[in-house]
């Protein structure tokens, strides 16, 4: 199996590179490197990493895993000094968070492409002590060869979401052996637990359920965003909705435009989830005849528009701190597996979304429970539930407070992790 998926690797490889390379091209971040991907180092470089042989190896995907881990690197850092490590990330948006942000005795690299030869070119020159995967990156070439020799591998904050699981369960016959390579599985949930053990029954001494390191996120330090600069000074009420996909974005500003006949007073802060999609917004924008400022390359001069476009990335903790209302993203106009929705709700936010949150289904639980968020049906009651928010202070303010108390309570899972982790 494994001398198949190396021999078929090349041919995925070139039929994904097109899509690569124009994600590459679109998005911001650290791209000065990008050549480790394929096991392509300085001379410089590799003398560095030299340096770090028998590190603990982090690895995290995309900017909301690399924050996270982040989180506990510097806890493991204050309990370590000591200890080295090694961050990998995939993308550039997060690679760029990771370099601005480790410690210092953290070495922040691309991870490679799951190709033998890259792979093994990377583990020689890294040679890690442990690698700690987080998520649910199985990546076969990578957790075998490690294996092999001999590298102690652990997987943190594990799920398996509504999505994956099926294609998991399917093809067990591959990700079973991989699974049962590590030698601990940090599971978020108790449903994440057993769906790790419908895939491979084999790992039940394994496989323990820690929560999840999201709950334990810190908020922004310091102010939120100011956003006077870009709606004016006057009294304003400001509305962001955050990390959204398409097509929920026409949605809301239908929603948007409707409102501000009744509260000429509010204002929208819109993030999309992928920033290169800042093009196409500003097309619906314009379609809508709403005055905007967009963030990334600051079109507009003076102020009080209607609209903040922000198509960059690294802001929108802030955003979220300054704003009074959010909207949550991938939850509307037939999107169901939701965003970050514990960001919010920890820094006491009253909170909009749609009836599903299959990649956060615990939170929403929690939160529903305790009347901490206002959760709609279908999208034709996204007007009304903001109006209410946006009239109803008391009410508004009541929710974000319930939202902060729901999440302090399921703090946590970060110190539980960490104690598996540096066994």
């Amino acid at each position: 199996m494994r001398f198949l998926y190396n021999l078929l690797f090349p041919f995925a490889f070139l039929a994904f590179l097109p899509d690569m390379l124009i994600k590459l091209i679109r998005r911001s971040g650290w791209k000065k490197t990008f050549s480790e991907r394929f096991g392509i180092y300085s001379k410089s470089r590799i003398a560095e990493l030299r340096e770090w042989q028998g590190a603990t190896w982090l690895h995290a995907v995309s900017v909301g895993e690399t924050n996270l881990t982040l989180s506990l690197l510097k806890r493991w850092c204050e309990l370590e000094p000591n200890r080295k490590f090694i961050l990998s990330t995939t993308t550039t948006t997060a690679q760029e968070i990771a370099r601005t942000k480790s410690p210092a005795n953290v070495k922040v690299i691309f991870c490679p492409l799951d190709y033998f030869l890259i792979v093994r070119r990377v583990l020689n020159l890294l040679k890690p002590s442990m690698i700690v995967i987080f998520e649910t990156e199985l990546w076969p070439e990578l957790i075998t060869a490690a294996k092999k020799r001999g590298i102690c591998l652990k997987l943190a904050n594990t799920r398996i979401s509504d999505h994956s699981f099926p294609g998991y369960r399917r093809f067990r016959f591959i990700f079973a052996p991989l699974l049962s390579s590590f030698e601990t599985i940090c599971a978020q949930t108790e449903l994440d637990r057993t769906r790790l053990l419908e895939i491979a029954p084999a790992i039940s001494k394994n496989v323990i359920v820690c929560g999840n390191i999201k709950f334990d996120q810190i908020p922004p330090q310091g102010n939120g965003f100011d956003f006077s600069e870009i709606f004016g000074t006057k009294n304003i009420k400001t509305l962001i909705a955050a990390s959204t996909h398409q097509p929920e974005e026409n949605l809301i500003l239908n929603s948007f435009v409707e409102l501000k006949k009744q509260f000429p007073y509010i204002r929208l802060v819109l993030v999309p989830r992928h920033a290169e999609r800042g093009n196409e917004l500003e097309k619906l924008l314009n379609d809508k005849n709403l005055s905007y400022h967009r963030r990334s390359n600051h079109s507009g001069l003076e102020t009080d528009f209607d609209v903040l476009l922000a198509d960059t990335t690294g802001e929108l903790g802030r955003m979220i701190k300054g704003a009074d209302i959010v909207i949550m993203g991938k939850t509307l106009a037939g999107n169901r597996e939701g965003q970050n929705i514990i960001e919010p709700a920890i820094m006491g936010k009253p909170i909009v979304c749609g009836r599903e949150l299959t990649n956060f289904r615990q939170a929403l639980d929690l939160l529903v429970r305790n009347h901490a968020v206002y959760r709609i049906k279908n999208d034709s009651e996204l007007t009304g539930a903001l109006a209410r928010l946006i009239q109803d202070t008391d009410y508004a303010a009541s929710m974000g407070k319930l939202a902060s108390e729901t999440m302090a309570q399921s703090k946590g899972a970060s110190e539980r992790i960490l104690s598996y982790l540096r066994k």
